[in-house]
């Protein structure tokens, strides 16, 4: 069976918790894919008491008492997701068929290159007197955008039942993994945030995600990665244990939303044409190590490679960076996150946050220190949580009532983990401080404190904007919400609908603020400059050489990648090339001059 090509070249990445939590519901309709966050079965079963209320449909809930609860909230959310999807899905064909508006609108909405479009353009022409024309061509060439989940691999915290530690297999990470596998969903789990083995093995439990007797796999794996070597590590590592990864999905280190995992100084463009480069090698290689993985747990064992796509993300902007990628990169689809946030047709934003959103600025968005991961965090200034958070840090109650304890991965204080935004484990850092203070100066003694009391509650602030959208009543301590930009946000200014976001993906229209906005290349290799310069400048500890030949190892990283966006746009014609390379060469002379710090001498007698 010929499977139809996707309608659209772009997908709308995870973002937080709350922000696509609904996404498919909203898009899915039109081929527009999006990604679901399963680490919040709280949230997730909430929500499906709302859409099951909103739509008429059963409800049955899940409380913390039922076995296993978590693993089933999630698939029960999901299976009400794939419901909704494929209802409004089939209903918006037979609009298509029926309504010459809507199918005009639709036909707007496709990139001006698809051969759909073309082939319903041709239908429109013909007239709506060949309903049933348009309604077979859109049956056989039409599919909805895929329901796709993320986890977090880090988030894989042991649980416990009356302090009696649970079996791995219902930690954090697994137990959503178990809740997508036994979903009816047919589509993708992104892991995200580094390799987990343990959760890696996991997956030989469930034969969804081993090909079947035609080859086929009905749940597949997506990996975000950083490089290419990580890439081919984890696949290898995968394919040995049977597992197909179906998408490597590369993301920028830096010029992205939510949580920032810097590589050691390696730009996107190198990173991308590199996967280019080899990716007949990465499919040979991986399928060579499958092949004997699956005769030996004696499955079926398909002959060819099967399918990979390469997809990219992290701070496009503008059609013409959109088409770059597809063009010179060969990439498969590419990922706009952070402007769909003005969309609130596509992602779940409260009004409040929604407006704040749009009026920010390149100064209001920031690499924060907030998260409990201990990893750099994008965010805004002038959230409601950072509001609530500085009250209580001046009313000398720091810290978070810590109801989820999704993050309480610090195991510092005992087998059962502690989360670093939580009140308990800033009460006794704080207390631990105040017993040092006199030995400290006024400025290490502020510094160390803010450290301690910075740090934001992630659980319930990623979620806390749906229940606010959807006037749903939030229970425990005011944590206000968090949200987690990519600095790209600074050149959209306003709301916009989900037509007028798509037209500008494919350069039918513009939704961009008059702001100046650099390229993203340009975009990324400041903030790794900036990076670099406050890596060195923040150092207090004793400069040894592992760290003069890891600064210098990122300042000769960042320099290889200049050179290579030199040879690449002075090889390529558009009508912004000059301006790019200008800022290359400014920026190629500013990192230059970053200084990496020298070893003192050691004087002898």
């Amino acid at each position: 069976m010929v499977v139809p090509k996707k309608a659209h070249s772009f997908h709308i990445p995870v973002m937080g918790l709350a922000y696509t939590v609904d996404s498919p519901i909203r898009v899915a309709q039109y081929g527009i894919s999006s990604v679901i966050s399963i680490v919040d079965d709280e949230l997730l079963e909430r929500m499906n008491a709302f859409y099951s209320e909103k739509f008429g449909l059963k409800y049955q809930e899940i409380s913390k008492k039922a076995e296993d609860y978590r693993a089933k909230r999630i698939t029960a959310y999901l299976n009400l997701v794939d419901t909704l999807v494929k209802d409004k899905f089939e209903r918006f064909k037979t609009e298509l068929s029926e309504s010459k508006s809507a199918l005009e609108n639709f036909i707007a909405i496709l990139p001006n290159k698809s051969s759909l479009k073309e082939g319903l353009l041709s239908l429109l022409e013909e007239g709506m007197l060949f309903k049933e024309n348009i309604k077979k061509y859109i049956d056989s060439q039409l599919v909805a955008g895929d329901i796709d989940v993320n986890i977090m691999t880090k988030i894989d915290k042991d649980n416990f039942n009356k302090n009696e530690q649970l079996p791995v297999a219902f930690n954090d990470a697994h137990a959503a993994l178990r809740g997508f596998a036994n979903s009816n969903l047919e589509s993708s789990v992104v892991l995200s945030a580094g390799m987990n083995p343990r959760l890696y093995s996991y997956f030989e439990n469930f034969k969804d995600f081993f090909p079947d007797a035609k080859g086929q796999l009905k749940k597949r794996i997506t990996l975000k990665v950083s490089d290419f070597r990580s890439a081919i590590i984890q696949g290898k590592f995968l394919a040995k244990k049977g597992l197909w990864v179906s998408e490597y999905r590369i993301e920028s280190g830096l010029n992205c939303g939510g949580h920032a995992f810097a590589t050691e100084g390696n730009l996107l463009g190198p990173i991308l044409e590199e996967f280019k480069n080899k990716k007949h090698e990465l499919l040979q290689d991986t399928h060579t190590v499958l092949k004997k993985a699956l005769q030996d747990k004696e499955l079926f064992v398909p002959e060819e490679p099967l399918p990979i796509n390469i997809t990219v993300q992290g701070g496009v902007g503008t059609a013409a960076e959109h088409n770059f990628l597809m063009d010179t990169y060969e990439v498969d689809s590419v990922g706009w996150g952070t402007p769909f946030l003005l969309v609130p047709e596509a992602t779940s934003v409260d009004e409040k946050t929604r407006t704040l959103l749009a009026n920010a600025k390149e100064a209001d968005l920031y690499l924060s220190d907030i998260s409990p991961l201990g990893v750099p965090f994008n965010t805004i200034k002038g959230s409601s949580n950072d509001f609530y958070k500085q009250s209580r840090i001046k009313s000398y109650k720091a810290g978070s009532s810590c109801p989820k304890k999704f993050l309480a991965l610090s195991k510092e204080f005992g087998p059962e983990g502690i989360c670093t935004a939580s009140k308990k484990y800033q009460d006794i850092k704080l207390n631990e401080l105040e017993a040092k203070k006199e030995t400290m100066s006024y400025s290490n003694y502020e510094a160390t404190k803010t450290k301690i009391t910075e740090k934001s509650c992630l659980c319930v602030g990623l979620a806390n904007a749906s229940y606010i959208e959807n006037d749903m009543r939030i229970k425990g301590q005011q944590q206000g919400v968090v949200i987690c930009p990519g600095p790209n946000l600074a050149y959209f200014d306003k709301k916009v609908s989900l037509s007028q976001m798509v037209q500008h993906i494919y350069g039918n229209t513009s939704v961009l603020a008059e702001a100046n906005r650099p390229n993203m290349f340009v975009k990324e290799l400041k903030m790794y400059i900036d990076y670099l310069q406050n890596d060195i400048a923040s150092f207090t500890d004793q400069i040894t050489a592992k760290h003069i030949k890891k600064w210098t190892s990122f300042k000769n990283n960042l320099l290889e990648g200049i050179a290579y966006y030199e040879n690449l746009f002075d090889n390529t014609v558009n009508s912004n090339t000059k301006n790019i390379q200008v800022e290359f060469r400014g920026y190629k002379k500013a990192l230059k001059a970053v200084a990496i710090p020298v070893l003192p001498m050691v004087m002898s007698n």
